[in-house]
């Protein structure tokens, strides 16, 4: 009987996926090639038994109940291939759930398979899913192993898209350092697919099928470091870009277009981290690609963790605004200190100033005013004291001036305007790593609590690493855009925000070819961006290209550092 990790011992394993690599593939023998054959058509495998010679070793006829050693009950087939077959079971005894590999025992791999186990059952690494029993019995050999229901594949996490930076690294990481250890007690995986890489609910990664998956299929290797290297780079490369880094399509991902050869992640796709790039391509090296840098390739794991430990240490994302436990403000509290602190990300008003002091012509002049006012009414002039109000009433009111918007140029509340709904918005990323993609749809959500925030720069207050940052929003249609109303987390100088017409969502369109409809620059929490030039347009992107510094923000998880956040975005017509 053989074993299953959290899933079952591979169900990528059952779904036709190529081999890892070519070289992988040459160095194993004329059966394993024929194995992998079969690998692409689970329903022949589970019809003829999928072996050699089926009358020697033809597949126990096993179904969902039964028992193995009066203790493990068999729930679910989850694999049948090549004379062997994976379950999910329940340990009885322990009240677990386990997963379990199963062959006869006159199978010509059940020895091998019975001594992988056994090796790596010795290993006692839990970065790795552990064999908890390997038992020749009643004609069977099973391998009972770990389940882990609340892990998910390394092949399901990619169908959903590229992993974040910050997963991959820990992903590259955990792995290259658990196979550097089983490396050293001379363990070799030799079949590390993406369904093989598992993360676990807190995040941590593991590998499933040390030894065994490859005992199980005949895989072997001259080289086997090398095989296991180049198969992490393989991971990572798919992690980065959701692409397999070879022509055939294989674990649910399409494969590189054929002819073009091995081209770096961050050519594949943009945004992503140049230093992983790299990392991927110095991996893959052995394969024919070409390092970035003229660095040296990695040619076994313990090489590639001396790689990553030379790289900057990638920090995890920043979570996502959370609001503050608001409290009552009482008559009592003045000044800074009774003000309760703002929402994250909503519009702060500015404080309203108080009432100028009176001067000496100030009170000579309300006089003056109420003498007329009385004389008015004694007279019987009551239109000319109407007059008088209106004209001199209210001295101050003439002195109101709108301050948060450096871009206001008067009040055009006369001008009909009417929302233009937001369809659906992307990052643009002109160069380098972009920001935080997945929370650009915050920025129109109707929340003053959430939004989109940038990386915090060490140096500004003009972005002095990349042209800007940024965020493309689909307007639906071709609309006549004549303004964008923005709510911004950080105040002070200065926050540089300009707004173009493109004709495409996509980040490789270059700023150069986009229309540029206005401009504003402010140093308060909100900004409306005018629009001077008329173009009717689907996509409209705003750019940011300076930023102002702030310190450390504990609600919003942000290092101290140059750096803005939209919390609400408005678009006017």
């Amino acid at each position: 009987m053989a074993e299953r990790s959290t899933a079952a011992v591979d169900v990528a394993d059952n779904s036709g996926d190529e081999p890892l690599t070519a070289k992988a593939d040459q160095s194993t023998s004329d059966g394993v090639a024929q194995d992998r054959e079969r690998e692409t058509d689970s329903e022949e495998a589970q019809g003829s038994g999928g072996i050699e010679n089926p009358g020697k070793a033809s597949p126990p006829e096993l179904h969902s109940g039964h028992k193995l050693a009066r203790r493990y009950r068999l729930e679910e087939c989850v694999t049948r291939l090549d004379g062997f077959s994976s379950w999910r079971a329940v340990d009885e005894k322990l009240r677990r759930a386990v997963g379990v590999h199963l062959l006869p025992a006159d199978h010509p791999r059940a020895r091998s398979v019975l001594a992988a186990a056994r090796s790596s059952a010795l290993l006692g690494d839990p970065r790795f899913v552990q064999v908890l029993d390997a038992v020749e019995e009643n004609d069977l050999v099973y391998v009972v192993h770990e389940w882990l229901p609340d892990a998910t594949e390394l092949t399901a996490l990619l169908a959903a898209g590229p992993l974040e930076v910050h997963d991959a690294y820990q992903m590259v990481s955990q792995v290259s350092q658990a196979m550097a250890a089983a490396h050293r007690e001379g363990l070799a995986h030799l079949r590390l697919t993406p369904g093989a890489v598992l993360r676990a609910s807190t995040g941590q990664w593991r590998i499933r099928g040390l030894a065994v998956n490859a005992a199980l299929r005949g895989i072997s290797s001259d080289t086997p470091q090398r095989t296991d290297t180049e198969a992490i780079g393989a991971l990572l490369y798919a992690a980065l870009t959701q692409r397999w880094p070879y022509e055939n399509d294989a674990y649910g991902l399409s494969g590189l277009p054929k002819g073009v050869g091995l081209i770096a992640p961050d050519q594949v796709r943009a945004g992503v981290h140049r230093g992983l790039s790299e990392l991927a391509m110095r991996a893959l090296v052995n394969d024919g690609a070409t390092a970035s840098r003229h660095e040296s390739p990695c040619t076994t794991p313990e090489e590639l963790v001396k790689a990553i430990s030379e790289m900057p240490r990638i920090r995890p994302p920043e979570p996502a605004f959370t609001a503050p436990p608001e409290y009552q403000r009482t008559t009592y509290q003045q000044g800074t200190y009774g003000r309760p602190a703002g929402r994250p990300g909503a519009t702060q008003p500015l404080p309203t100033p108080p009432p100028p002091l009176q001067s000496r012509t100030g009170t000579a002049l309300k006089w003056a005013v109420s003498a007329l006012l009385i004389a008015a009414l004694g007279l019987g002039s009551w239109q000319l004291a109407d007059a008088l109000m209106d004209r001199g009433g209210k001295p101050e009111d003439t002195k109101q001036t709108h301050t948060t918007d450096g871009n206001d140029k008067g009040d055009d509340s006369t001008k009909p305007t009417k929302p233009i709904a937001i369809q659906g918005a992307t990052e643009y990323v002109a160069e380098g790593d972009a920001q935080h993609p997945n929370d650009v749809g915050k920025t129109y959500d109707n929340s003053p609590t959430t939004g989109w925030r940038t990386n915090s720069y060490k140096e500004g207050p003009k972005i002095l690493i990349k042209p800007g940052v940024g965020i493309v929003y689909d307007l639906g249609s071709a609309q006549s855009v004549s303004a964008a109303d923005l709510a911004l987390r950080y105040g002070g100088p200065h926050t540089k925000i300009d707004l173009y017409a493109t004709a495409t969502p996509d980040s490789s369109t270059p700023l150069s070819s986009m229309t540029k409809l206005g401009s504003v620059t402010t140093n308060g929490t909100s900004a409306k961006v005018r629009v001077e030039k008329q173009k009717k347009s689907r996509y409209v992107l705003v750019w940011l290209t300076a930023m102002p510094y702030s310190g450390n923000d504990s609600a919003n998880y942000s290092y101290a550092g140059y750096k803005q956040a939209i919390t609400d975005v408005k678009f006017t017509g």
